[in-house]
């Protein structure tokens, strides 16, 4: 079993302190889902574990068995096992997504036909794989071709800033099956952020964690979705610390 660790982390933004000791614990094959309202430190975690230059770690640690990603660049992270996903992937003039998968370590041999094989799983035109990397594509074909990358790639925990923004029905449902798949296949663990009951409609949870003021200050089963639903952030409120 492969254990993804967050303890305590402190991250501030622009001299603003806004995870305020996040602690999360995850194992392979799980699929947590992070909710809460806007300000209460989703993206920041996603960032912050992307490495992002303008996210400051001021304390904590984040692990995958032991291994403290903190201090790896962000490529080195992704050799670790960890993949990202955010919420508006970027176009990248000149590169084609091959490239990309090569430089990430991709196994050349065969290459061509497992991404053939991941572009049916999730409905993607073929030919878009020749285009530079998310230029001239809409929302849904670039949260789809990022499903190919992590198809291919493979990694032990994927770290999902809002993939369902901006996705119409059948791509949604696309991505969250071939998330959900990747639980079985190799064990892959899903860590979700999202603003929208509707992912879990397609993606089920092992897990939910509530997020406010910079932590987490609710856990349960799938069940908390209905508690949200019903009720809002308001009775999770957590006022930041003077």
């Amino acid at each position: 079993m492969t254990t993804l660790t967050i303890s305590g982390l402190r991250v501030a933004v622009g001299g603003k302190e806004v995870l305020r000791g996040f602690d999360l614990t995850m194992h392979s094959g799980e699929v947590h889902v992070i909710m809460g309202p806007n300000g209460s430190g989703k993206s920041t975690l996603a960032h912050a574990l992307s490495g992002h230059p303008a996210y400051e770690v001021l304390d904590g640690s984040v692990t995958i068995d032991g291994v403290e990603l903190l201090s790896l660049s962000a490529t080195d992270r992704e050799r670790a096992g960890l993949f990202l996903a955010m919420q508006q992937p970027m176009e990248v003039p000149g590169v084609r997504l091959i490239d990309v998968l090569e430089a990430a370590g991709a196994e050349r041999a065969g290459l061509h036909e497992r991404m053939a094989w991941e572009v049916r799983r999730v409905d993607l035109r073929p030919e878009l794989l020749e285009r530079f990397v998310n230029v001239d594509l809409s929302g849904g074909e670039r949260k789809r071709a990022e499903m190919v990358q992590f198809g291919i790639l493979r990694p032990r925990f994927a770290v999902l800033d809002e993939i369902d923004s901006g996705l119409d029905v059948d791509a949604l449902g696309a991505v969250a099956r071939r998330l959900a798949a990747s639980t079985d296949e190799w064990g892959c663990g899903v860590l979700a952020i999202t603003h929208f009951r509707r992912l879990l409609h397609e993606l089920t949870p092992s897990v939910i964690h509530v997020v406010s003021g910079g932590r987490v200050v609710a856990t349960g089963g799938p069940e908390l979705a209905e508690v949200l639903e019903r009720d809002g952030y308001e009775p999770f409120r957590e006022s930041a610390p003077l």
